[in-house]
């Protein structure tokens, strides 16, 4: 099974809607229809705020990452955070997560990213020991913290 990275373009909008419900389903978020589209289709347009990438054949997608620019002085340059990461539950457990999370850098690797972040729920022991294999460490004495708006 392959992890390859396809950035995702407006012709990939139907699947990849599917895709984000699916892990929406999983982690209990819920949205409108149009709240979801609203939150992809600019991705999907070229807004320069934030990229989605198919995992897997872009035909048939096995998964995505959703990641988000920003820029941050203490690491000295453009940064991303990675807002959603999905696997389908078929294809777990295979090295898919890991494969992309390795290729991700290197398709970023041409716009001066100087970094990427992500959250994680401490307690997903799993999803934990990824990310650090992955290469991702916590951060001592800091925590993702939000605020709606």
């Amino acid at each position: 099974m392959s992890a390859a990275l396809t950035l995702a373009k407006p012709e990939h909008l139907t699947g990849l809607t599917a895709l984000v419900a699916a892990f929406h389903a999983e982690e209990n978020i819920t949205m409108s229809a149009d709240a979801l589209t609203a939150g992809i289709s600019p991705l999907l347009d070229g807004i320069p705020h934030g990229a989605a990438y198919l995992i897997g054949p872009p035909r048939a997608p096995i998964g995505y990452i959703v990641i988000t620019f920003g820029w941050s002085v203490e690491f000295g340059g453009l940064d991303a955070i990675i807002d959603e990461l999905y696997i389908r539950p078929g294809v777990r457990g295979r090295g898919i997560a890991s494969e992309a999370l390795i290729a991700l850098p290197r398709a970023l690797a041409g716009g001066g990213l100087r970094a990427i972040h992500l959250e994680v729920d401490r307690d997903n022991a799993a999803a934990v020991k990824l990310y650090r294999r992955a290469g991702f460490r916590e951060r001592d004495r800091y925590m993702f913290m939000s605020k709606t708006l």
